[in-house]
Protein backbone atom coordinates (compact mmCIF):
# COMPACT_ATOMS: atom_id res chain seq x y z
CA UNK A 1 0.00 0.00 0.00
CA UNK A 2 1.74 3.38 -0.97
CA UNK A 3 1.97 5.74 2.15
CA UNK A 4 2.03 8.46 -0.21
CA UNK A 5 -0.91 10.32 0.47
CA UNK A 6 -0.34 10.05 4.54
CA UNK A 7 1.08 14.01 3.85
CA UNK A 8 -0.39 17.65 4.02
CA UNK A 9 -1.67 19.43 1.09
CA UNK A 10 1.05 21.70 1.98
CA UNK A 11 4.26 19.36 0.95
CA UNK A 12 3.19 19.09 -2.34
CA UNK A 13 2.53 22.87 -2.87
CA UNK A 14 5.92 24.01 -1.85
CA UNK A 15 7.48 21.17 -4.03
CA UNK A 16 5.08 22.85 -6.89
CA UNK A 17 6.28 25.93 -5.84
CA UNK A 18 10.05 24.76 -5.65
CA UNK A 19 9.66 22.84 -9.28
CA UNK A 20 8.60 26.17 -11.15
CA UNK A 21 11.53 28.48 -9.83
CA UNK A 22 14.52 25.89 -9.79
CA UNK A 23 15.28 25.76 -6.32
CA UNK A 24 13.77 22.20 -5.66
CA UNK A 25 16.87 20.35 -6.60
CA UNK A 26 19.18 22.09 -4.35
CA UNK A 27 20.86 19.34 -2.01
CA UNK A 28 19.35 19.80 1.76
CA UNK A 29 19.23 18.62 5.29
CA UNK A 30 16.47 18.02 7.28
CA UNK A 31 16.60 17.51 10.71
CA UNK A 32 13.93 15.77 13.43
CA UNK A 33 14.35 16.89 17.00
CA UNK A 34 12.76 17.83 20.10
CA UNK A 35 12.91 21.55 21.25
CA UNK A 36 11.54 20.14 24.72
CA UNK A 37 10.64 17.01 26.30
CA UNK A 38 6.63 16.68 27.48
CA UNK A 39 6.11 18.64 30.99
CA UNK A 40 7.10 16.53 33.60
CA UNK A 41 9.23 13.74 31.96
CA UNK A 42 13.06 13.13 32.07
CA UNK A 43 14.17 11.47 29.09
CA UNK A 44 12.21 10.57 25.75
CA UNK A 45 12.34 7.10 23.84
CA UNK A 46 12.86 6.94 20.05
CA UNK A 47 10.17 4.58 18.52
CA UNK A 48 8.91 4.45 15.25
CA UNK A 49 12.25 4.40 13.23
CA UNK A 50 11.27 0.72 11.91
CA UNK A 51 7.80 1.84 10.37
CA UNK A 52 8.86 4.44 9.78
CA UNK A 53 12.08 3.08 7.26
CA UNK A 54 8.53 0.86 5.59
CA UNK A 55 6.90 3.85 4.74
CA UNK A 56 8.98 5.79 2.95
CA UNK A 57 9.95 2.63 0.79
CA UNK A 58 6.33 3.35 0.04
CA UNK A 59 6.39 6.10 -0.67
CA UNK A 60 5.33 6.24 -4.37
CA UNK A 61 3.17 7.56 -6.40
CA UNK A 62 0.73 5.38 -8.30
CA UNK A 63 -1.94 5.88 -10.35
CA UNK A 64 -4.80 5.98 -7.88
CA UNK A 65 -2.69 8.80 -6.12
CA UNK A 66 -1.94 11.01 -9.66
CA UNK A 67 -5.55 10.54 -9.66
CA UNK A 68 -6.92 11.83 -6.84
CA UNK A 69 -3.97 15.08 -7.36
CA UNK A 70 -5.33 15.88 -11.00
CA UNK A 71 -8.55 15.56 -9.72
CA UNK A 72 -8.63 17.99 -7.25
CA UNK A 73 -6.31 20.64 -8.70
CA UNK A 74 -3.84 20.08 -5.98
CA UNK A 75 -0.61 20.40 -7.93
CA UNK A 76 0.01 21.29 -11.65
CA UNK A 77 0.76 18.86 -14.30
CA UNK A 78 4.67 19.82 -13.96
CA UNK A 79 4.47 18.62 -10.44
CA UNK A 80 2.45 15.43 -11.33
CA UNK A 81 4.88 13.88 -13.86
CA UNK A 82 7.87 14.83 -11.17
CA UNK A 83 6.03 12.98 -8.62
CA UNK A 84 5.24 10.12 -10.58
CA UNK A 85 8.97 9.10 -11.33
CA UNK A 86 9.24 9.84 -7.07
CA UNK A 87 11.48 7.40 -5.33
CA UNK A 88 13.42 8.56 -2.31
CA UNK A 89 17.08 8.21 -3.26
CA UNK A 90 18.84 10.17 -0.24
CA UNK A 91 20.08 8.97 2.48
CA UNK A 92 18.70 9.00 6.43
CA UNK A 93 20.97 8.61 9.49
CA UNK A 94 19.40 8.48 12.85
CA UNK A 95 19.08 7.27 16.33
CA UNK A 96 18.59 3.55 16.30
CA UNK A 97 15.46 2.71 17.65
CA UNK A 98 15.00 1.89 21.25
CA UNK A 99 17.41 4.51 22.02
CA UNK A 100 17.13 7.60 24.54
CA UNK A 101 16.80 10.81 23.25
CA UNK A 102 16.80 14.53 24.97
CA UNK A 103 15.79 18.23 24.25
CA UNK A 104 17.87 18.85 21.07
CA UNK A 105 19.01 15.69 19.91
CA UNK A 106 19.39 14.96 16.57
CA UNK A 107 16.99 12.15 16.13
CA UNK A 108 16.63 11.66 12.90
CA UNK A 109 19.05 13.81 9.66
CA UNK A 110 17.50 13.05 5.61
CA UNK A 111 19.75 14.33 3.21
CA UNK A 112 18.77 14.50 -0.10
CA UNK A 113 17.44 17.44 -2.65
CA UNK A 114 14.73 19.65 -1.18
CA UNK A 115 12.03 18.25 -3.18
CA UNK A 116 12.91 14.62 -2.44
CA UNK A 117 13.67 15.26 1.34
CA UNK A 118 10.49 17.83 2.12
CA UNK A 119 7.44 15.55 1.28
CA UNK A 120 8.78 13.54 3.75
CA UNK A 121 7.81 15.87 6.49
CA UNK A 122 4.73 14.87 7.73
CA UNK A 123 4.97 11.14 7.18
CA UNK A 124 7.97 10.97 9.36
CA UNK A 125 6.73 13.28 12.15
CA UNK A 126 3.49 11.23 12.52
CA UNK A 127 5.43 8.05 12.73
CA UNK A 128 8.14 9.33 15.40
CA UNK A 129 5.82 11.60 17.12
CA UNK A 130 2.95 8.91 17.81
CA UNK A 131 5.60 5.51 18.52
CA UNK A 132 7.73 7.39 20.47
CA UNK A 133 5.17 9.10 23.24
CA UNK A 134 4.15 5.49 23.63
CA UNK A 135 7.12 4.30 24.27
CA UNK A 136 8.19 6.90 26.53
CA UNK A 137 5.25 6.83 28.55
CA UNK A 138 5.28 2.83 28.42
CA UNK A 139 8.80 3.06 29.77
CA UNK A 140 8.12 5.01 32.67
CA UNK A 141 4.84 2.24 33.36
CA UNK A 142 7.84 -0.32 32.83
CA UNK A 143 10.13 1.24 35.41
CA UNK A 144 7.45 1.67 38.03
CA UNK A 145 6.04 -2.25 37.69
CA UNK A 146 9.48 -3.19 38.53
CA UNK A 147 9.62 -6.36 36.90
CA UNK A 148 5.97 -7.91 37.03
CA UNK A 149 4.39 -8.80 33.95
CA UNK A 150 2.63 -5.67 31.97
CA UNK A 151 -0.14 -6.81 28.85
CA UNK A 152 -0.63 -3.67 26.48
CA UNK A 153 -4.90 -3.45 26.28
CA UNK A 154 -5.87 -0.16 24.52
CA UNK A 155 -7.27 -1.46 21.45
CA UNK A 156 -10.41 0.06 22.40
CA UNK A 157 -8.91 3.65 23.33
CA UNK A 158 -7.85 4.70 20.10
CA UNK A 159 -7.61 4.51 16.25
CA UNK A 160 -7.45 1.15 14.92
CA UNK A 161 -4.70 1.37 13.67
CA UNK A 162 -2.43 3.38 15.83
CA UNK A 163 -3.78 0.30 18.35
CA UNK A 164 -1.30 -1.65 16.48
CA UNK A 165 1.62 1.02 16.48
CA UNK A 166 1.12 1.53 19.90
CA UNK A 167 1.23 -2.34 21.01
CA UNK A 168 4.71 -2.30 19.40
CA UNK A 169 6.07 0.57 20.71
CA UNK A 170 5.12 -0.84 24.24
CA UNK A 171 6.77 -4.32 23.81
CA UNK A 172 9.76 -2.35 22.74
CA UNK A 173 9.39 -0.54 25.90
CA UNK A 174 9.35 -3.75 27.99
CA UNK A 175 5.85 -4.76 28.02
CA UNK A 176 5.50 -8.33 27.76
CA UNK A 177 1.78 -8.72 25.68
CA UNK A 178 -0.21 -7.27 24.21
CA UNK A 179 -4.06 -7.84 23.58
CA UNK A 180 -4.12 -6.81 19.85
CA UNK A 181 -3.77 -9.75 17.72
CA UNK A 182 -2.83 -7.41 14.32
CA UNK A 183 -0.19 -6.36 16.74
CA UNK A 184 0.68 -10.00 16.90
CA UNK A 185 0.32 -11.09 13.15
CA UNK A 186 2.49 -8.08 12.33
CA UNK A 187 5.07 -7.54 14.52
CA UNK A 188 5.48 -11.00 16.45
CA UNK A 189 4.35 -9.59 19.99
CA UNK A 190 3.01 -12.26 22.50
CA UNK A 191 -0.82 -11.54 22.70
CA UNK A 192 -2.97 -12.30 25.96
CA UNK A 193 -6.65 -12.38 26.57
CA UNK A 194 -9.44 -14.83 28.07
CA UNK A 195 -12.77 -13.20 28.91
CA UNK A 196 -14.56 -10.30 29.61
CA UNK A 197 -17.46 -8.84 31.82
CA UNK A 198 -20.25 -10.12 29.17
CA UNK A 199 -19.36 -13.21 29.22
CA UNK A 200 -19.68 -13.91 32.69
CA UNK A 201 -23.07 -11.61 32.44
CA UNK A 202 -24.18 -13.89 29.47
CA UNK A 203 -24.65 -16.90 31.82
CA UNK A 204 -27.56 -17.73 34.51
CA UNK A 205 -24.42 -17.46 37.36
CA UNK A 206 -21.09 -16.30 37.38
CA UNK A 207 -20.11 -20.36 38.90
CA UNK A 208 -21.46 -21.73 35.67
CA UNK A 209 -19.46 -18.66 33.62
CA UNK A 210 -16.24 -19.84 35.13
CA UNK A 211 -16.48 -23.41 34.68
CA UNK A 212 -17.49 -22.71 31.30
CA UNK A 213 -14.19 -20.84 30.48
CA UNK A 214 -12.34 -23.23 32.49
CA UNK A 215 -13.61 -26.03 30.33
CA UNK A 216 -12.41 -24.16 27.17
CA UNK A 217 -9.38 -22.87 28.15
CA UNK A 218 -7.93 -25.31 30.98
CA UNK A 219 -7.49 -24.19 35.23
CA UNK A 220 -4.39 -21.93 34.19
CA UNK A 221 -6.71 -19.19 32.90
CA UNK A 222 -7.38 -15.83 34.20
CA UNK A 223 -10.73 -15.15 35.77
CA UNK A 224 -12.31 -12.20 35.66
CA UNK A 225 -13.54 -11.78 39.27
CA UNK A 226 -15.48 -8.45 39.78
CA UNK A 227 -18.48 -8.47 38.23
CA UNK A 228 -20.37 -9.06 41.03
CA UNK A 229 -18.97 -9.39 44.58
CA UNK A 230 -14.61 -9.76 44.64
CA UNK A 231 -14.80 -11.76 47.55
CA UNK A 232 -17.65 -14.62 46.18
CA UNK A 233 -16.32 -14.46 42.87
CA UNK A 234 -12.52 -15.88 44.41
CA UNK A 235 -14.32 -18.07 45.95
CA UNK A 236 -16.02 -19.41 43.14
CA UNK A 237 -13.52 -19.41 40.68
CA UNK A 238 -11.29 -21.25 42.84
CA UNK A 239 -14.19 -23.76 43.01
CA UNK A 240 -14.22 -23.87 39.27
CA UNK A 241 -10.77 -24.19 38.42
CA UNK A 242 -9.39 -25.78 42.01
CA UNK A 243 -6.23 -24.81 43.40
CA UNK A 244 -4.07 -24.46 40.24
CA UNK A 245 -6.24 -21.45 38.68
CA UNK A 246 -3.89 -19.69 37.07
CA UNK A 247 -5.04 -15.89 38.05
CA UNK A 248 -7.83 -13.76 39.06
CA UNK A 249 -8.51 -10.19 37.49
CA UNK A 250 -10.06 -7.41 39.06
CA UNK A 251 -10.42 -4.33 37.06
CA UNK A 252 -12.88 -1.99 39.30
CA UNK A 253 -12.56 -0.51 42.67
CA UNK A 254 -9.48 0.41 44.96
CA UNK A 255 -6.90 -1.93 43.74
CA UNK A 256 -4.65 -2.11 46.63
CA UNK A 257 -6.97 -3.04 49.46
CA UNK A 258 -8.53 -5.22 46.98
CA UNK A 259 -5.15 -6.99 45.55
CA UNK A 260 -4.58 -7.68 49.65
CA UNK A 261 -8.00 -8.96 50.58
CA UNK A 262 -7.44 -11.30 47.37
CA UNK A 263 -4.20 -12.21 48.17
CA UNK A 264 -5.35 -13.65 51.23
CA UNK A 265 -8.60 -15.41 50.69
CA UNK A 266 -6.73 -16.87 47.49
CA UNK A 267 -4.05 -18.55 50.10
CA UNK A 268 -6.70 -19.07 52.66
CA UNK A 269 -8.40 -21.09 49.93
CA UNK A 270 -5.16 -23.11 48.92
CA UNK A 271 -4.77 -21.08 45.95
CA UNK A 272 -1.04 -20.05 47.12
CA UNK A 273 0.35 -19.61 43.13
CA UNK A 274 -2.82 -18.35 41.56
CA UNK A 275 -1.70 -14.55 40.72
CA UNK A 276 -3.17 -11.14 40.59
CA UNK A 277 -3.66 -9.15 37.36
CA UNK A 278 -5.27 -5.86 38.11
CA UNK A 279 -6.33 -3.39 35.56
CA UNK A 280 -8.73 -0.38 35.11
CA UNK A 281 -7.15 2.87 34.31
CA UNK A 282 -3.78 2.44 34.99
CA UNK A 283 -0.91 4.60 34.62
CA UNK A 284 2.62 5.08 36.20
CA UNK A 285 1.47 6.70 38.95
CA UNK A 286 -1.20 4.18 39.83
CA UNK A 287 1.37 1.52 39.34
CA UNK A 288 4.07 2.86 41.34
CA UNK A 289 0.94 3.06 44.35
CA UNK A 290 0.80 -0.39 43.48
CA UNK A 291 4.42 -1.39 44.04
CA UNK A 292 4.20 -2.76 47.76
CA UNK A 293 1.10 -4.75 46.97
CA UNK A 294 0.72 -8.09 46.07
CA UNK A 295 0.07 -7.51 42.39
CA UNK A 296 1.60 -9.89 39.86
CA UNK A 297 0.38 -8.21 36.20
CA UNK A 298 -0.90 -4.81 35.08
CA UNK A 299 -2.71 -4.61 32.44
CA UNK A 300 -2.52 -0.74 30.79
CA UNK A 301 -5.31 0.97 28.26
CA UNK A 302 -6.09 4.08 28.15
CA UNK A 303 -3.38 6.03 29.65
CA UNK A 304 -1.13 4.09 27.82
CA UNK A 305 -2.27 4.45 24.00
CA UNK A 306 -2.55 8.48 24.89
CA UNK A 307 1.19 8.68 25.81
CA UNK A 308 -0.02 9.35 29.28
CA UNK A 309 -0.79 12.56 29.47
CA UNK A 310 1.50 13.33 26.98
CA UNK A 311 0.04 12.11 23.17
CA UNK A 312 2.65 13.43 21.15
CA UNK A 313 6.89 13.65 21.43
CA UNK A 314 6.93 17.25 19.99
CA UNK A 315 9.23 16.24 17.61
CA UNK A 316 9.84 19.12 14.43
CA UNK A 317 11.38 18.87 11.03
CA UNK A 318 13.71 21.60 9.98
CA UNK A 319 15.77 22.49 7.34
CA UNK A 320 18.90 22.96 8.54
CA UNK A 321 21.29 23.11 5.60
CA UNK A 322 20.58 24.16 2.21
CA UNK A 323 23.69 23.77 -0.41
CA UNK A 324 26.25 23.01 2.06
CA UNK A 325 25.23 26.40 4.42
CA UNK A 326 23.27 26.49 7.61
CA UNK A 327 20.43 27.93 7.55
CA UNK A 328 17.73 28.32 11.40
CA UNK A 329 14.39 29.44 11.82
CA UNK A 330 15.02 32.31 14.55
CA UNK A 331 11.09 32.60 15.36
CA UNK A 332 10.15 33.49 19.14
CA UNK A 333 9.92 30.19 20.86
CA UNK A 334 10.56 28.07 17.89
CA UNK A 335 14.95 28.44 17.21
CA UNK A 336 16.34 25.98 15.55
CA UNK A 337 20.17 25.57 14.99
CA UNK A 338 21.29 25.28 11.53
CA UNK A 339 23.63 22.46 10.19
CA UNK A 340 24.07 19.25 9.68
CA UNK A 341 24.54 17.91 13.31
CA UNK A 342 26.14 14.38 14.81
CA UNK A 343 25.52 13.28 19.02
CA UNK A 344 27.42 11.78 21.51
CA UNK A 345 26.31 10.68 25.14
CA UNK A 346 29.33 11.07 27.55
CA UNK A 347 29.60 8.75 30.33
CA UNK A 348 31.33 7.51 33.78
CA UNK A 349 33.16 4.83 34.00
CA UNK A 350 30.34 3.00 35.23
CA UNK A 351 28.08 3.42 32.70
CA UNK A 352 25.71 6.00 33.71
CA UNK A 353 25.48 8.60 31.42
CA UNK A 354 26.46 12.33 31.91
CA UNK A 355 25.79 14.25 29.28
CA UNK A 356 24.12 14.38 25.87
CA UNK A 357 26.71 16.18 23.21
CA UNK A 358 25.31 17.70 20.28
CA UNK A 359 27.85 19.00 17.35
CA UNK A 360 28.42 20.31 14.15
CA UNK A 361 28.92 16.72 11.83
CA UNK A 362 31.81 17.97 9.72
CA UNK A 363 33.75 18.69 13.49
CA UNK A 364 33.19 15.71 16.03
CA UNK A 365 34.82 16.28 18.61
CA UNK A 366 37.80 13.87 20.01
CA UNK A 367 36.63 10.94 22.15
CA UNK A 368 36.84 9.43 25.28
CA UNK A 369 37.10 6.07 26.35
CA UNK A 370 33.17 5.95 27.62
CA UNK A 371 31.93 8.64 24.78
CA UNK A 372 29.25 6.59 22.46
CA UNK A 373 28.15 8.06 18.92
CA UNK A 374 24.23 8.03 18.60
CA UNK A 375 23.44 8.24 15.26
CA UNK A 376 23.96 5.36 13.13
CA UNK A 377 23.69 5.14 9.25
CA UNK A 378 19.75 3.78 8.08
CA UNK A 379 19.00 4.43 4.35
CA UNK A 380 21.97 5.13 1.93
CA UNK A 381 20.43 5.63 -1.63
CA UNK A 382 17.36 5.11 -0.42
CA UNK A 383 17.76 1.48 0.39
CA UNK A 384 18.57 -0.10 3.84
CA UNK A 385 22.02 0.67 5.82
CA UNK A 386 23.40 -2.74 6.92
CA UNK A 387 21.12 -4.63 9.09
CA UNK A 388 17.92 -3.03 10.25
CA UNK A 389 17.66 -3.52 14.03
CA UNK A 390 14.57 -6.22 14.68
CA UNK A 391 12.17 -5.22 17.26
CA UNK A 392 13.60 -7.46 20.14
CA UNK A 393 17.54 -5.86 19.06
CA UNK A 394 15.75 -2.37 19.71
CA UNK A 395 13.95 -3.90 23.01
CA UNK A 396 17.15 -4.67 24.47
CA UNK A 397 19.21 -1.70 23.38
CA UNK A 398 16.56 0.30 25.22
CA UNK A 399 16.55 -1.37 28.54
CA UNK A 400 20.32 -0.86 28.63
CA UNK A 401 20.19 2.64 27.95
CA UNK A 402 17.44 3.19 30.72
CA UNK A 403 20.00 1.10 32.85
CA UNK A 404 22.88 3.98 32.22
CA UNK A 405 20.33 6.66 33.03
CA UNK A 406 21.25 8.08 36.50
CA UNK A 407 19.01 7.12 38.99
CA UNK A 408 17.22 10.78 39.71
CA UNK A 409 16.24 10.91 36.02
CA UNK A 410 14.23 7.63 36.53
CA UNK A 411 11.98 9.09 39.19
CA UNK A 412 8.43 10.28 38.04
CA UNK A 413 8.47 13.52 39.93
CA UNK A 414 8.94 16.65 37.84
CA UNK A 415 12.02 17.80 37.34
CA UNK A 416 15.21 18.70 34.90
CA UNK A 417 15.59 16.08 31.46
CA UNK A 418 17.88 13.44 33.31
CA UNK A 419 21.40 14.42 31.51
CA UNK A 420 22.10 17.67 30.36
CA UNK A 421 22.56 18.89 26.37
CA UNK A 422 25.34 20.37 25.83
CA UNK A 423 25.95 22.26 21.81
CA UNK A 424 29.09 22.99 20.35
Amino acid sequence: MSTALLTDHYELTMLAAALRDGTADRPCVFEVFARRLPEGRRYGVVAGTGRLLDAIRDFRFGEAELDVLERTGVVDDRTLAWLADYEFTGEVDGYPEGELYFPGSPVLSVRASFGVGVVLETLALSILNHDSAIASAAARMVGAANGRRMIEMGSRRTHEEAAVAAARAAYLAGFTATSNLEAGRRHGIPTAGTCAHAFTLLHDSEEEAFRSQVEALGADTTLLVDTYDITNGIELAVRAAGPGLGAVRIDSGDLGVLARQAREQLDSLGAKNTRIVVSGDLDEYSIAALRAEPVDSYGVGTSLVTGSGAPTAGMVYKLVEVDGRPVAKRSSHKESRGGRKGALRKHKDTGTSLEEVVFPFDHQPDLDEHDRLLQVPLLRGGQPAGEVATLAQSRERLRAALVSVPWEGLKLSRGEPAIPTTFL
